[in-house]
């Protein structure tokens, strides 16, 4: 089947109303490059907030639905991906519905809370015919994009550490009154901590993204800093990859002053290399004779200069939403591949297999903190 590539892709929400804290991300990002339009949607299980995100998204009134069972059945014909927007735990239900009609999905991370519903979604999976793209937008960062081309190149030589983390103050910063603004299932934990559904799988994807490599095993400690007694809000894991190289992460919701300190390091035979997510546009690279350099967007860089990534010229930082949107375009072009009936690229576009392998990390470092050991992981 021939695609036009020029037509705009159609898409109906499943969740993600305008009181969520992603629906308004993900419908921006959606449309940014003229890539897809939102046309249907069940926005959510509350009316009110239902209809009056269609109205403030101009979605027709007959496009718009009470629950999820019918938004696919009338629309799983005329619609050409439906996006899981829902809170986590919420997924498995609305994903096996959406495995079993084989309709193209676009999830939002995590893909599944934990290891069982992982496992129960194997068997309905058809990999080879069933389109999947899970949203993990940080590596849509033109310099992360950049960063990945110099590893590729060799300029850092062999890698032999990956160091990450992901710091914020969410539970420990709070406003007056702010708790209730805090959704209820992301203060609930289930077998894997809704931290590491949060913020680990991010770090999981990119290293992954960013080296190919993966985890073989892992020690970790869990924290509880918080008002927030029953939740795990602080972990730090300590990582043996294959190939010898070694690595940490560390994430936490009860870092004082840190908004969302993602930061990346990465150090090699021949250099070493940083990026930080509140200085987008930099990447800080040093050598083994010692000298320093700042690649900066617009100065010659061989990926983080295409026109996709300068949407505004240097000097005006690369955004959340922006690296959001360079994700929705990657998915456009992968799912015009599928519906042409040809392999979706891999290099952008990371389903169930990579999903599966980051419950499967963080399943073993709760193990991990409980036993004080290191655990292998596959």
């Amino acid at each position: 089947m021939t695609v036009d590539k020029n037509k705009k892709l159609k898409l109906a929400f499943i969740g993600g109303g305008n009181n969520s804290a992603v629906g308004y991300t993900h419908f921006s990002a959606a449309r940014m490059d003229n890539k897809f339009e939102v046309v249907a949607g069940c926005f959510s299980r509350n009316h009110e907030v239902n209809i009056s995100t269609a109205e403030e998204w101009g979605i027709r009134q007959e496009r718009v639905y009470s629950d999820w069972y019918s938004l696919l059945e009338k629309e799983k014909k005329a619609v050409d991906a439906f996006v899981v927007l829902t809170p986590t735990p919420d997924h498995v239900e609305v994903l096996k519905e959406l495995f079993r009609l084989r309709v193209p999905t676009i999830c939002e991370k995590a893909l599944v809370a934990n290891l069982t519903e992982i496992r129960d979604l194997e068997p309905i999976f058809d990999k080879g015919r069933q389109f999947l793209a899970v949203t993990l937008n940080y590596s849509g960062y033109p310099m992360v994009r950049e960063l990945k081309k110099l590893i590729e190149n060799g300029e850092l030589g062999v890698i032999q550490k990956i160091h990450m983390e992901m710091p914020q103050e969410a539970f420990k910063h709070l406003p007056p009154n702010s708790v209730h603004k805090i959704q209820q299932w992301r203060l609930e934990d289930g077998d894997i901590p809704t931290i590491c559904l949060d913020l680990g799988v991010h770090l999981h994807h990119l290293s992954a993204y960013l080296t190919g490599k993966k985890a073989e095993f892992v020690s970790a400690t869990k924290s509880n800093h918080s008002q927030f007694r029953n939740l795990v809000d602080d972990m730090f894991m300590l990582l043996k990859y294959e190939q010898g190289i070694t690595g940490s992460m560390w994430i936490s919701k009860t870092a004082v002053g840190e908004k969302n300190g993602l930061r990346v390091r990465l150090y090699g035979t021949k250099g070493s290399a940083s990026w930080y997510q509140l200085d987008p546009d930099k990447l800080n690279v040093r050598d083994a004779s010692g000298s320093y350099r700042v690649i900066e967007r617009g100065t010659g860089c061989s990926v983080a200069d295409a026109k996709r990534y300068n949407r505004m010229k240097p000097g005006h930082p690369t955004g959340f939403v922006e690296a959001f949107a360079n994700i929705y375009t990657d998915i456009s072009d992968a799912l015009h591949r599928f519906l042409e009936g040809k392999d979706k690229p891999a290099y952008q576009i990371f389903d169930f297999e990579h999903s599966k392998e980051g419950l499967v990390l963080f399943d073993r470092a709760i193990r991990a903190a409980k036993e004080n050991e290191w655990i292998k992981l596959f």
